[in-house]
């Protein structure tokens, strides 16, 4: 490795070092125990209007430990999936569990019972903590996996009791969210809580390179994968992230909006753990698809100083008028990722925010997950995904001879090495190999460096189009069409073609329904060449998001808008 070959030293903040001690912490508990001490009686989540302290916090993980290791028998290695949204119960149930030194397993609990089923058997999963809505549908494929015990929780479990009974009445007996199930094959939460309070925790070792997480996801070829992520990944990565944004931020003063998963990598490491280590009050949002109670979450904190979400998440900003209905008095901090920001919609926010601009940042779950952040002293869109974090190196390779690139604009596949780099994929030496070689992980993306060390992100090497032989890259017609004012959201793929191989079919969801697809290829002909104006358009109600906002164009191709 060249370490000279770090172009974007020079674009490095003044306050920010080009390397990091990721040494603070002996690993996650550690870290954790720390962390709750320091901040003690501050506020660490918010729920439905109901709040935790961090000294509350930690003796709800204690207990739960406890109980994990003294009544169920759970032992360091053992793997436990946490199947829920953003409760506080989430929180808690990941604590305790690295407490024991189990690996968490994080599963949306989103999925199909067929999807939940696969990964338990996959990480062979001893144990399961889910929301009461999920416990039918894992009692009837327990016989199949590898689970030992479930353990049940409600919505408003860690809420006042008040709130906590009237949101469990609600979704129980009033929405009917609840299938029956057969209560005995269950362990109730807040039983393990109660009785975890009077038992004597053995503590345990553990290294900071021990496996902390199997992260499931789709890797960067297809099929899922369970990415073993230690708990020196997470702490490198919190170090790293502090690093990065640490000189405009105060610890023990700042107020985050979790609307993404908190199962997802991005918001596990950054709303999570990030937000742990800055001693942040976590207003947690368990479904930000109901954007007016999310409106109403916001205006009942208004001291938010710390956004992280998706590009869907920032155009429902824009769209609904967050910052005339939204007074933030302290909004300092807004980070993008999971997938990239148009152009459009970064633009259109920094004019509704008063200009805060999305701060893109980059990363996989294969790398805990954060590579690359747009500094904080960028003050406007600037359509890269900034420059790679501290003690982070990266490259740029020919995707046919592997051979370095180093000239501005010239694209070839990205990768990284750091301390923030898996262990590699759960079982699957094969998909370890495909990604890493020589300790550097290929992302599948397809990138270009910039001045000043700035890498910009082309598309996936899977997503790109070749039309007639010339290569076309999505993301690019997608940037375009999200300028026009009269589109809400587009996305682009390639359908087959018997005259040009492929040809480019653009998905439109119209703001302005009188719209015409003409109007739309005379909009494109203005900014892009011909072979990559789309020869099909249309016009949908809705594009097929996953859990975190991020467009399944592999559904688009499929026709299917679930």
């Amino acid at each position: 490795m060249e370490l000279n070959r770090t172009p974007w030293y020079e674009s490095y903040p003044p306050e920010v070092a080009p390397t990091v001690n990721i040494h603070q912490y002996d690993n996650l508990s550690d870290f954790f125990t720390q962390t709750c001490k320091k901040f003690g009686d501050k506020k660490a989540f918010v729920s439905f209007g109901s709040s935790i302290s961090y000294t509350k916090l930690e003796q709800k993980v204690n207990a739960l430990a406890a109980y994990l290791q003294q009544t169920l028998s759970a032992h360091k290695g053992d793997k436990i999936a946490l199947i829920l949204p953003n409760v506080i119960q989430y929180p808690v149930a990941l604590f305790a569990a690295l407490k024991c030194g189990l690996q968490v397993v994080n599963v949306n609990p989103l999925y199909t019972h067929h999807e939940i089923l696969g990964v338990l058997r996959d990480s062979k999963a001893k144990y399961a903590i889910c929301l009461e809505t999920l416990a039918a549908e894992l009692i009837k494929i327990h016989d199949q996996t590898y689970l030992k015990n479930i353990i049940c929780t409600s919505v408003g479990d860690l809420l006042n009791p008040v709130k906590g009974f009237a949101i469990n009445f609600a979704l129980r007996y009033l929405k009917r969210m609840v299938p029956s199930y057969d209560r005995s094959k269950v362990i109730d939460f807040n039983d393990c809580i109660y009785v975890g309070q009077s038992q004597t925790f053995e503590e345990i070792e553990m290294a900071f390179d021990e496996i902390a997480f199997l992260q499931y996801t789709g890797g960067t070829t297809g099929k899922p994968k369970g990415a073993m992520l230690s708990h020196g990944n997470i702490l490198s990565n919190v170090a790293q992230a502090y690093q990065m944004y640490g000189p405009v931020l105060k610890l023990g003063q700042e107020v985050i909006l979790t609307a993404l998963p908190l199962y997802h990598v991005f918001a596990m490491t950054i709303n999570l753990m990030f937000a742990l280590f800055l001693g942040c009050k976590n207003v947690l949002i368990i479904d930000p698809r109901n954007f007016q109670s999310l409106i109403k979450d916001m205006q009942a904190n208004p001291d938010i100083s710390i956004i992280t979400g998706v590009n869907t998440l920032f155009n429902a900003f824009v769209n609904q008028d967050v910052f005339k209905k939204v007074k933030f008095t302290q909004l300092r901090l807004v980070v993008a990722g999971g997938t990239a920001v148009q152009p459009g919609v970064a633009q259109r926010f920094l004019e509704a925010s008063g200009g805060i601009p999305v701060l893109e940042g980059y990363g996989l779950t294969e790398c805990s997950p954060l590579c690359c952040v747009v500094p904080y002293t960028v003050k406007e869109y600037n359509g890269t995904i900034g420059i790679p974090t501290p003690s982070t190196f990266a490259r740029i390779v020919d995707i046919e001879t592997g051979e370095e690139i180093w000239d501005l604009d010239k694209a070839g596949e990205l990768e990284f090495k750091g301390p923030q780099v898996m262990h590699g994929y759960y079982n699957n030496i094969s998909e370890t190999e495909h990604v890493i070689h020589d300790g550097w992980l290929r992302t599948g993306d397809i990138a270009t460096w910039q001045k000043g060390g700035f890498i910009k992100i082309i598309d996936r090497i899977k997503d790109m189009i070749i039309v007639s032989g010339f290569n076309v890259f999505p993301t690019e017609i997608e940037n375009v069409v999200s300028r026009n004012k009269r589109v809400l959201e587009c996305a682009v793929v390639g359908v087959p073609s018997t005259s040009t191989g492929e040809s480019i079919k653009l998905y439109i969801v119209r703001k302005d329904p009188t719209l015409t697809r003409e109007e739309v290829k005379a909009y494109c002909k203005e900014y892009l060449t011909g072979y990559k104006i789309p020869k099909h358009v249309e016009f949908v109600e809705k594009l097929p998001k996953s859990p975190v906002g991020k467009v399944m164009r592999r559904y688009l191709k499929q026709n299917r808008f679930d």
